[in-house]
C-alpha cells in the first residue's frame, strides 16, 4: 500500500511540473536566450529585405531594434543576440502564437479577432485599404471592378474587406489570393489582374520600389481603417508591458519622429526612393495619448 502511495504521490508531482507555466520571453532573455524577431519580405517600409544587403530593414524593424535595447536593459543582458525570422502574412500570427517569434516587426492591423491569438502594443501606423492600379486605368473606385479581377494578399484584412464589399454589393468580383505583396503587384503588372487592395501606404511603398513607380497608380476610397502595431506573445504581462513602457516612452518623447521621417519622408533602400508621407492627422492625434486599445 505504500509503495502505492508513493507512486500516486510522485504520478501528482509529475502531473503539477506539468502544468507549471511555460518560460516568459524575459526569463528566457534572462538565462542567456535571443531575442526572435520576425520581419516581412516586401512590407515596403515597415519591414522588407533590402536587395542590396540581403538584410530586413524598415520602420517597424527599426522601432523593434530599439525594443530590443529595453529587453537588454530590463535583463542585464548586454550580450543578448537577437535572431531574424521572415514570415509571410499566412504565418505571421501562427510564428508568434507558437512561440517562434517574440516580436513581429511588419505591417500588421491590431483587430479583435487577432486578439484572440496574439497580443499588441502601440500603433505605429495608422492607414487604409485602397486599390493600386496600373496608371492607365479607368478604374477609380472599388465600383469600377464590377465583374473584374481584384487580387489581394491571403490572410490579410483588405482581402476580408474586399470579400465582404463584394459578397454585400453584388458586384461580381473575381477575387484572387497572392501568396504575398510582391507578387500581388506582379499581377496587376501582368494584367493578370485589374487592381491590388491593400493598406494604402503599403501600395505607395510597393509602388515606388519599381523600376517605372509612375506607372501604378494608387486609387479609391478607403475599404478600412487600419492600426498597423507590432505583434506580441498573448499571455506573456510582463514582456508586454516592457514593450508597451518603451512604445509609449519612444512616442511622448518624440524620438519616434525621426525614425518616422526616416523612412517616409526620406530616400529609403534600394532605390533611393522618396514616399513623401507625413505623419497623418489620424495618427498625430492618436500619439497624443498613446495606448494599446484600438477601437477595432
Amino acid at each position: 500500500m505504500k509503495t502505492l502511495w508513493r507512486w500516486a504521490g510522485g504520478l501528482a508531482v509529475a502531473c503539477l511540473a506539468g502544468t507549471a507555466p511555460a518560460e516568459t520571453v524575459l526569463e528566457r532573455i534572462g538565462a542567456g536566450g535571443k531575442l526572435v524577431i520576425a520581419h516581412r519580405e516586401s512590407s515596403v517600409p515597415f519591414s522588407y529585405v533590402d536587395t542590396q544587403t540581403g538584410k530586413p530593414v524598415g520602420y517597424a524593424v527599426d522601432l523593434c531594434l530599439r525594443l530590443a535595447e529595453a529587453v537588454r536593459r530590463k535583463t542585464g543582458r548586454k550580450d543578448m543576440a537577437v535572431e531574424f525570422l521572415q514570415v509571410t502574412p499566412a504565418n505571421r500570427i501562427a510564428m508568434v502564437e507558437q512561440g517562434k517569434a517574440d516580436l513581429e516587426c511588419g505591417s500588421t492591423t491590431n483587430n479583435a479577432e487577432r486578439r484572440e491569438k496574439v497580443a499588441f502594443t502601440v500603433p505605429h501606423f495608422i492607414t487604409g485599404a485602397r486599390l493600386l492600379v496600373k496608371a492607365v486605368s479607368p478604374i477609380d473606385r472599388i465600383e469600377d471592378l464590377m465583374g473584374k479581377k481584384l487580387v489581394s494578399t491571403k490572410g490579410t484584412t483588405p482581402l476580408k474587406a474586399a470579400e465582404q464589399a463584394n459578397r454585400e454589393r453584388l458586384m461580381g468580383i473575381t477575387l484572387v489570393e497572392a501568396p504575398d505583396h510582391a507578387r500581388a503587384l506582379e499581377m496587376v503588372e501582368k494584367g493578370e489582374a485589374d487592381a491590388f487592395v491593400m493598406d494604402d501606404v503599403l501600395l505607395y511603398g510597393l509602388a515606388a520600389s519599381r523600376p517605372d513607380p509612375k506607372a501604378l497608380k494608387v486609387v479609391g476610397r478607403f475599404l478600412t481603417t487600419e492600426p498597423l502595431a507590432i505583434m506580441l506573445p498573448r499571455n506573456d504581462p510582463e514582456f508586454k508591458k516592457l514593450v508597451d513602457e518603451e512604445m509609449r516612452r519612444l512616442i511622448t518623447s518624440r524620438e519616434i519622429y525621426p525614425i518616422y521621417d526616416k523612412w517616409f519622408a526620406k530616400p529609403i533602400a534600394p532605390h533611393g526612393t522618396v514616399l513623401n508621407l507625413p505623419v497623418s492627422y489620424l495618427l498625430r492625434d492618436f500619439w497624443k495619448y498613446p495606448t494599446d486599445q484600438v477601437p477595432f
